[in-house]
């Protein structure tokens, strides 16, 4: 399984070990993704980890090995999730991301 990070200094700015991620497959780390080197950069993607990174219709139907979107963040507003479920493209988030550190 290939899962690529497109912009992964959002998440991990230097503070947070990628070990746990890489037991499940190949990864591939960008830590930002210009518009313009998106759809390259996912091409060969099974997994795509992002945070801010817009994937419309027309970015997601080209790329058809894709079968899921993780969003490391709590929303997910930056993916359209019609189209995504019309290609069979799983999309999750992580909702009590911070939670507890809100709190403090």
């Amino acid at each position: 399984m290939k899962i690529v990070i497109l912009d992964g200094h959002t998440l991990n700015p230097g503070d947070n070990p990628w070990e746990p991620l890489l037991e499940l497959g190949e990864v591939v780390l960008h830590d930002q993704t210009p518009d313009e080197q998106i759809i390259d950069r996912s091409r060969d993607a099974d997994v795509l980890v992002i945070n801010k990174i817009p994937l419309d219709e027309s970015r997601l139907a080209q790329l058809p090995r894709l079968r899921l979107i993780a969003v490391s963040a709590t929303g997910y507003d930056c993916v359209d999730v019609v189209a995504a479920r019309g290609h069979d493209i799983a999309v999750v988030n992580v909702p009590a991301y911070s939670t507890e550190s809100v709190a403090q």
